[in-house]
């Protein structure tokens, strides 16, 4: 009896085994092992999360490098130039400058000038007596050579300007190349502008000396040769 039923219970299993579909499979949704649940979705899904979260730890370590490398780079591009020219600049300019203040006789001044073409140059300084003729043709002359000798002065001065900013452009480029950010750059382009500027002023400096001294021998020459009509004047007058 107890046979029978066993016979019968395994048939109906080969029964039920044969009706399943080709390639189906039974598999348990979970599984114990030494009393312990285990379900594979639950632990796919954490692998997951813990995946997805170990993703953002790294990018959020990325931002802080990042955050970290543009603070390194601003601190860089706020750095002032360690290297100065201003000073030597300014004493290359006080230089020129204390030439010009030393122009002899006619000085750089509108009303000096002004003073010196009435005294001698013009006017009663070309009619007056005739010592006084001499006097002014003398001082006519030692403008001319004054003025001369103030524009070499001038010319001197600013050559030996041209040593020092020889020395400064090297140090400024030097300075320029090895700035380690836009603010060391920027300043050092600053200074070699000055540094231009500097050099135009002393070539101004250089034209408006040579320029007076040709305007006073000009002007020397023309008064001579007013001068000249007028010592024939009073020739023919005398005789």
């Amino acid at each position: 009896m107890n046979m029978s039923l066993y016979r019968r219970a395994a048939l109906a299993g080969l029964v039920t085994i044969a009706t399943l579909p080709a390639g189906a499979v039974i598999a348990p949704a979970s599984a114990q092992v030494g009393g312990i649940v285990h379900d594979p979705r639950n632990y796919a899904q954490n692998i997951l999360t813990a995946a997805r979260t170990l993703e953002q730890i790294n990018n959020q370590i990325k931002q802080l490098q990042n955050q970290a490398t543009s603070l390194v780079n601003e601190a860089r591009n706020l750095q002032s130039l360690p290297v100065s020219t201003l000073q030597e600049l300014q004493g290359q300019v006080d230089r020129t400058r204390e030439l010009l203040g030393q122009a002899q006789r006619v000085a750089f001044d509108v009303g000096d000038i002004q003073k010196t073409f009435d005294a001698r140059y013009r006017g009663s300084a070309l009619t007056g007596p005739q010592a006084a003729l001499v006097a002014n043709a003398e001082a006519r002359w030692n403008d001319s050579v004054g003025a001369f000798q103030d524009a070499m002065k001038v010319q001197a001065g600013v050559v030996t300007n041209m040593g020092g900013a020889r020395q400064t452009i090297a140090t400024l480029v030097t300075a320029s190349q090895s700035a380690t950010g836009a603010l060391q750059a920027a300043q050092a382009g600053n200074q070699l502008l000055a540094l231009q500027s500097q050099q135009l002023g002393d070539l101004a400096a250089a034209i408006a000396a040579q320029g007076r001294a040709e305007m006073l021998d000009a002007a020397r020459a023309a008064a001579a040769e007013a001068e000249g009509r007028e010592r024939f004047r009073r020739f023919r007058k005398g005789n």
